[in-house]
This record gives C-alpha cells, structure tokens and sequence, in this order.
C-alpha cells in the first residue's frame, strides 16, 4: 500500500528501513482504509517515520513510545535537524501524523495504551434515575447526559440524604445557579431538576411535592415569531451544496431533508439504510421517546439520497446513511454534525439567517406547509408533535392570514 503515495524507490527503501519500517504499509494501509486524502496520507506517513529516527536517535525502541515521547517530538520539531524531515515551517499535519500512528501501534499491541484519568463516581441515585429515564421515557443519551449534570449538581450540593430536603433548599440553590447562566440554561436545569424530583418521589424517597417546590422562569414561549427562512432563500441554500463530489452531494441531500420533512438534527444523523422504503417512497423515522413514524419521501429528496449513496464510502461497515466527509468516514455521532452541515451551507450561501443550525430548516417546513394551507393537525403529524399547541406556534407566521381573522381595534373613548 505504501507504494500508492510514494513511488522513489530510494524513499520506499528509507521510510521501510527504520525502526517504524516493520509497521509503515499497515499503517498507510489504516490511512486509506480510514478515507484520509493522499495528500495528508503522506505527510502523516513521513511523521510516522520521522518520530521513528527520533525515537531511535534517543537510543530508544518503538515500544518506548508514549504521551511523554509524543511531547517531547513535538518540541523536538521547533528545532529539528533531522535529515530527509526539515522542511521549514511545522504544520500542523506532523502533530497529527505522529498521534494517528501512535493510536496505530497500540491497537495492534506495540505500545501500552495510556491510562485514561478516571471520571469522577456518578451517585448510585443519579445512575438509577438515569436507567429509569432510559428505559421507561426512551431518553437518549444526550438528554441524560444534560439531566444527569443537573442531578448530581444538586446531589453534591444538598447531600444524599434526600429525605432532608426541603423547598427552601431546592429554591435557593436554582436561584444560586440561575445567578451564574443565561435564561436558556437555567430552563434546562428546571427540567432536569424536576425530572430528578419526580423520580425520586416515585421510588418514595422524599416529599410528594417538592417537584413543585423549582420555581419556573418567566418565559413566554410564543412571545416571538418563529425563525425560518424565506422561500427563496431555501433555494439559495440548497443551490448553494450542488456539485458532484460526495461532501457537495451528501450536504445536498441532508438539507432538502431538513427543509422538505421538518426533521431534527438527530433524525437525520441517526437515519438507517433500513428504514428508507423505496417500493412504497416512505421513511422511518425514529425522534423523541422512541416514538417511531414513517414520512413520504418526496422525488427530490428521493433522488438526492440515491445520488449521495451511490458515491457513499462503500468501505465502512455502517448501516448509517450520512457518513463524516472528513477521514475517518464514520457515522455522526450526534446531531452536531448535521447542524453544522447546515451552518457552513449558509455561510456558502451568503444568508444571514435568525439562527445557524438545523432546526431552522425545521421552523422553516412547519411554517411552509401552513402556508400552503396544510391543517395543523396534518403538519403535526409530519413534525411528530404531541400536542396541537407545539404546531399552532408555526402559525403566527401567516402574516396574510392572521389579518383575514385579526379583530379590529376598538376605538378608545374619553
């Protein structure tokens, strides 16, 4: 495999012949396998190679290899005088390079693997509270992960002995933390908060009604206009991904999803080979609580998904539809990653949008299909809304209809 990035055979001979050589064609083998473009596939092969002559300048062995050798490399490049490895200015590829083969060595048993410091105990009651959420709310891990903070802050703060608590102490301490974050967070640690509280009321191990004793956060949810874009800045957005290569045509296919199906970020990064129907032009789509739906797949989006899949790294033994563009080609591990699709599609398109991540294209179908006169309980169903109320915030953004049923102001008398 070596032979695919370097075809002198006075480098082959060299970058074979030290004490990295036994392992250099497995590890361009990784670099390919792992989708790294040829061009960044050489520089790490020559970092590889040159932490290789370091280590053996040192009078050390591959085995030697560890987080202290890979620091003192990366002083040793400031100042290097290595031949066949000096090229000027130190980028950022050689840092990169030398971790990747290092990672490299200990899968396959040359090096120790570095202790990983230890995360500190999460409380027995948290753990509990958190496989009770997963199990009976279908909550995914993120959210834990979010509730979980919120418990064991509040554990730590006012002690295991829940039974000691009291209202007085659940309210001084949200007010304590409202103090130090915006509106938005301190929401979140509401729910977090009385989510724990209902929990532990239910295994009886405090008071009835202290979930009522979190106070809420003045906040007016339908207060403003939702944020969405405009029809013909969609279009721009979605003009803005074509092209024929996998990053361009895989960015084009998550957007129309976005903006055609009104799906969440999650929706998409967690989206199966499995569960597009193409006899029947559906989609399954698995959101919040495990509550599972099967969408129709519109033509466009229909034919931008099999024009992705069709240049879709074959290689990678994932049932995942949408793949990481950069190496290595993975799934998404959250719906981050397709927030950010969308954030660097309107930075392309030149649109200052009211918001940057993918739950604008999701406002923006809501708001679309009232538009067009969709009733809200059919575009509730495509959003997957519990409630009727969650659709009707969409609607305020029919300025023309609104008018046709706004009452006219009263005339003030004196």
């Amino acid at each position: 495999m070596l032979e695919k990035y370097f075809s002198a055979p006075k480098t082959l001979r060299r970058l074979r012949g030290g004490i990295c050589g036994p392992y250099v064609d497995a590890f361009a083998d990784d670099l390919n396998r792992d989708g790294y473009a040829p061009g960044s596939a050489v520089r790490y092969i020559r970092a590889a190679a040159h932490l290789g002559c370091f280590v053996h300048r040192r009078g050390g062995v591959l085995t030697d290899i560890d987080l202290n050798i890979l620091d003192s490399f990366s002083c040793h490049l400031h100042r290097c005088r290595c031949p066949h490895f000096r090229r000027g200015k130190i980028s950022y590829h050689a840092h990169f390079g030398v971790k990747l083969f290092h990672r490299h060595l200990v899968e396959r048993g040359i090096c120790e693997s570095q202790p990983v410091q230890e995360a500190p105990a999460t409380p027995v009651l948290v753990t509990a509270f958190c496989d009770w959420f997963r199990t009976h709310r279908g909550v995914r891990e993120p959210t834990l992960r979010h509730y979980a903070r919120g418990a064991t802050d509040l554990l730590c703060t006012l002690g295991d002995d829940v039974a000691q608590w009291n209202a007085r102490a659940l309210r001084d301490f949200l007010l304590e933390r409202a103090r130090q974050c915006g509106t938005s967070t301190t929401q979140k640690l509401i729910t977090s908060l009385r989510a724990f509280l209902r929990f532990l009321t239910f295994r009886g191990e405090c008071r009835d009604d202290l979930a009522l004793a979190i106070p809420a956060v003045a906040h007016w949810r339908l207060a403003r206009l939702p944020r969405c874009l405009s029809a013909e800045e969609v279009n721009r957005l979605i003009a803005a991904s074509n092209g024929t290569t996998p990053g361009r045509l895989r960015d084009r296919a998550i957007l129309l999803m976005l903006a055609r199906l009104g799906l969440r970020s999650g929706d998409v990064a967690a989206l199966r080979l499995s569960d597009i129907d193409w006899n029947n032009g559906t989609l399954q789509v698995t959101g919040k609580g495990r509550y599972q739906v099967r969408l129709p797949l519109p033509q466009d989006v229909g034919d931008a998904l099999l024009r992705y899949l069709d240049c879709r790294p074959a290689n990678v033994a994932t049932d995942h539809v949408f793949l990481r563009s950069n190496a290595p080609c993975r799934p998404f591990t959250s719906g981050d990653g397709v927030s950010s699709v969308v954030k660097h599609a309107l930075k392309r398109a030149n649109i200052d949008a009211p918001a940057r991540g993918a739950h604008l294209l999701r406002h923006t179908a809501a708001t679309e299909m009232l538009r067009n006169g969709v009733p809200l309980d059919q575009a509730g169903l495509v959003l997957r809304h519990r409630s009727i109320d969650m659709t009707a915030y969409y609607a305020k953004a029919d300025v023309a209809l609104l008018k046709q049923v706004a009452q006219p102001w009263p005339e003030v008398k004196r």
